[in-house]
């Protein structure tokens, strides 16, 4: 039993490692020109970096991730995914703009107003 518990913590500590440089990569990458950030590869930083957290306390050993990982910033995290995943919230997309049309020819009730050639 000793050796599958020390199997599992190698694997783990693998995994936490390679979360952590997928966060690290995915951070590089998602800065754009002129300060830009890419929304895929934020969410995906995001994500995995979520993933390392969630993973940390199961590997013994390591020292935390390089964020805050307190239960009330996870669940912050996962509301506002929640939030922007289903367009709610802040996140919502803008609500179309409605126009009042209106017909702007003259109307008339005589019957030389209703023939074209008149």
């Amino acid at each position: 039993m000793d050796d599958l518990a020390t199997v599992r913590a190698q694997e783990y500590r693998k995994v936490y490692d390679e979360l952590l440089g997928a966060a690290a990569r995915l951070d590089m990458l998602r800065r754009l020109e002129n300060g830009g950030v890419d929304p895929h590869a934020t969410a995906a930083m995001h994500a995995v970096g979520f993933a390392a957290t969630i993973l940390w306390p199961a590997v013994p050993d390591t020292p935390a991730p390089g964020y805050r990982h307190d239960s009330e910033r996870l669940l912050q995290l996962a509301a506002n995914w929640r939030e922007a995943a289903l367009e709610l919230g802040e996140f919502a997309p803008p609500p179309p703009v409605l126009r009042l049309v209106r017909d702007t020819t003259p109307t008339s009730t005589s019957p030389e107003s209703a023939d074209p050639y008149h």
